[in-house]
C-alpha cells in the first residue's frame, strides 16, 4: 500500500504537530508513517528540526509549494514508499497555500493514476482563526482578506480536524464542531489536540481506512480574492550564529527578547505576524523552540536550552502580514539590538525576504 495525504492549513494552525502526532500513533500501532516538510523558500525549517529533534521521520521539501513541484514530490514519495516501505506518507503545504486538492491531488490522479492512494485530503482548523468566520465575525488583526483564505482551505476538505482543543471548554469545542460541520457539510470533522495526542487515533484510524473524495470545486484559484489575500504575506527566513566573546548568556532569555523585540516592531506598525518560529540547538543536546501566532498573543515556549551558552546556531522562520522590505528592516533591527542587549557577535549566513506576490519571485 502507497498512501499519501496532503494536510492544509493556515499559519499556526498546527498543521507539523498533527503530522507528527498522526506518524507517532501510526509507527506505535499500525504499521510506519513519515512527513514531509513543505515550503517556500529554503531549506532548514524549524518545524522539521524541531520535529526530527524528537525522532519524527521528517524530510524537508521546500524552494515552492509541492503543488508546483510534482515530480519532485513522486520522486520523494517514491523513496519514502518503495525503499524506506512507509504506509503513509504526510505533506503539509505552505499555511497560505490553497488550490492543492487540484493541483497535487488531481494531478496525482490523472498522471500516476493507481500508482499512489489517495488519503482524504484534511485540513486543520485553528479555533481563534476560524472566529473570523463565523457568525461573530471575530477582529484578530489580521487582513480582512485573508478570510478568503481560511473559507478557501475548507472548502477543498475531505476531513476537518479541529486542533487545540486543548485551550477550550467542552461548550466551546461544541460550538466550534457545529461551524465546521455545518459549513463542511460533506466533510468528516474531528476534534483533536495534537500537542496533547487527543483524539490522535481516531484520525489516524480514519485517514487510513477512507480514501479522498477527488471532488471538483471551484475555490476562485487566481482570481481577485486569492490575489488580495497572497498580496498581504510575505516570507522571512534566517539562519545566523551568535557567540559571546567572554563567558556564557542565557539562550532561552535571549531568544525570548528576540522574539518580543520582532513583536512589538511589528505592532508598531500595525502589522502582524501569523506565525513566527525561532529554533537553536544547545550543545548538550537541548533545543529552544518558540512560536508566536500574532502581535496580540502571548508567545510559547515548545522546549527550552537546558545550560548557558557561549555559541547559539539559530533559525528564524516568518510568516507575516506585512509588506517584505518592511519585514526584513523590523528583523534585521531586532536582531542588532537584542545581539547588543547580551553583548553578543551575530553572524549571518543565510536571509531571505520575499512577499507572496512580489514581482519576479516566480
Amino acid at each position: 500500500m502507497k498512501r499519501f495525504m496532503v494536510v492544509s492549513g493556515f499559519l499556526g494552525a498546527g498543521k507539523t504537530t498533527s503530522m507528527v502526532a498522526l506518524a507517532d500513533y501510526i509507527n506505535a500501532n499500525t504499521g510506519k508513517a513519515s512527513v514531509i516538510a513543505n515550503d517556500l523558500g529554503a531549506k532548514n525549517l524549524v518545524d522539521a528540526k524541531f520535529s526530527e529533534a524528537c525522532g519524527c521521520n521528517i524530510t524537508e521539501l521546500t524552494g515552492e509549494c509541492i503543488c508546483y513541484q510534482t515530480e519532485n514530490l513522486v520522486d520523494r514519495l517514491r523513496r519514502l514508499m518503495d525503499y524506506e516501505h512507509n504506509d503513509l506518507v504526510m505533506s503539509d503545504i505552505p499555511g497560505c497555500g490553497v488550490g492543492a486538492l487540484d493541483h497535487v491531488y488531481h494531478k496525482l490522479d490523472r498522471e500516476y493514476h493507481g500508482e499512489f492512494e489517495l488519503a482524504p485530503f484534511t485540513v486543520i482548523a485553528d479555533p481563534e482563526r476560524l472566529r473570523t468566520i463565523m457568525p461573530e465575525r471575530a477582529d484578530i488583526n489580521l487582513p480582512e482578506e485573508m478570510n478568503y483564505l481560511f473559507r478557501a482551505q475548507l472548502q477543498e476538505a475531505d476531513v476537518v480536524v479541529l486542533n487545540k482543543i486543548d485551550l477550550l471548554s467542552d461548550a466551546d469545542a461544541e460550538t466550534y464542531l457545529k461551524f465546521l460541520r455545518d459549513f463542511c457539510p460533506g466533510a468528516e470533522v474531528f476534534a483533536v489536540s495534537a500537542k496533547n495526542k487527543t483524539n490522535i487515533d481516531k484520525v489516524a484510524d480514519y485517514i487510513m481506512t477512507h480514501d479522498a473524495q477527488l471532488k471538483t470545486i471551484d475555490i476562485g484559484y487566481g482570481g481577485p480574492s486569492f490575489i488580495a489575500a497572497e498580496q498581504k504575506l510575505s516570507w522571512y527566513n534566517c539562519q545566523l550564529y551568535v557567540k559571546i566573546c567572554c563567558g556564557t548568556f542565557d539562550g532561552n532569555a535571549f531568544l525570548g527578547d528576540l522574539v518580543e523585540a520582532i513583536r512589538t516592531k511589528l505592532k508598531d506598525k500595525h502589522r502582524n505576524i501569523p506565525h513566527l518560529k525561532v529554533y537553536a540547538d544547545g550543545t548538550d543536546g537541548t533545543a529552544c523552540k518558540i512560536s508566536l501566532l500574532g502581535v496580540d498573543y502571548d508567545m510559547q515556549f515548545d522546549s527550552r536550552l537546558g545550560q548557558p551558552c557561549a555559541d547559539l546556531p539559530v533559525i528564524i522562520n516568518a510568516r507575516a502580514a506585512c509588506e517584505s522590505q518592511l519585514l526584513a528592516e523590523i528583523m534585521d533591527e531586532a536582531l542588532d539590538e537584542t545581539a547588543k542587549k547580551y553583548n553578543l557577535d551575530a553572524v549571518v549566513f543565510f536571509t531571505e525576504c520575499f512577499g507572496m506576490m512580489d514581482e519576479g519571485r516566480i
